[in-house]
């Protein structure tokens, strides 16, 4: 595994993405009032319904979900929220993509400068590095070995491929395939463990152990950063070094 779904791999082995549920929730909040302006029902609002999906698997509150589409919607005050993407350079030219929802642009891309740069990292112009990911579904599968009866499944509603992982497989889809796909695995009863829309890198920066401790160093203090909704890489890391430096 490679690029963005290793670095999820990665957090869900060290209990990262889930170490912190204020933040979790705070992030999923921007989000739903993000995606809130767009309408409120999200059988018509697509991004919406992949907001609740994210905040669902972090166990936000129902109430908080709540509060957070109707400040986006207009209905309750509340802080008027804005997307900005970030592109920069990690050690031996990983590139690296930051999504993030804020309330004050200038302070976050002074905030994001800085914790690229403490980390060894360089911040990039508009496209140095987006041109490198394309927009896919990414579906985790878990604890289902029949691959198979997942490949006819998933490929006969869309989906573009199918791989292996630790525990499953991972299914990428292309984005408007994506619903389709997850409502077939649905129906089949087999498990899905996550699944988002996600950037996938086009090509890998293979790293030594001394470089990755550096990327990943970069990448969970990005994940930490509360308007940092996502962060997307195209690094590569050999499982034994992986598992050398969780180690630790």
């Amino acid at each position: 595994m490679s690029g963005h779904s290793h670095w999820a791999t990665i957090k869900r082995r060290k209990g990262a993405a889930d170490a912190k549920k204020g933040q979790a929730f705070s992030k999923c909040a921007k989000a739903l009032m993000l995606a809130a302006r767009k309408g409120t029902d999200p059988n018509m609002n697509l991004a919406l319904r992949y907001a609740l999906d994210e905040a669902r698997a972090c166990n936000m509150p129902k109430d908080s979900v709540e509060r957070a589409i109707k400040k986006g919607a207009g209905e309750l005050e509340g802080q008027q929220i804005q997307e900005a993407v970030y592109e920069a350079y990690g050690q031996a030219g990983v590139a690296i993509l930051i999504e993030t929802v804020t309330d004050n642009r200038n302070r976050t891309s002074s905030e994001i400068s800085k914790v690229v740069e403490r980390h060894g990292g360089r911040m990039g112009q508009p496209n140095s590095v987006a041109w490198m990911f394309t927009k896919r579904g990414m579906i985790v599968v878990s604890g289902f070995k029949d691959e198979e009866k997942l490949m006819d499944i998933a490929l006969g509603a869309g989906a573009d491929d199918i791989s292996p992982t630790d525990d499953g497989f991972e299914v990428i889809t292309p984005p408007d395939k994506f619903e389709a796909v997850k409502k077939a695995l649905d129906e089949a009863k087999i498990p899905m463990a996550r699944s988002e829309l996600t950037q996938q890198p086009q090509n890998f920066v293979p790293l030594g152990e001394s470089d990755a401790r550096k990327v990943l160093g970069l990448m969970e203090a990005l994940e930490e950063h509360d308007d940092v909704q996502k962060v997307h890489a195209n690094f590569d890391v050999p499982a034994e070094i992986i598992e050398k430096l969780q180690a630790e």
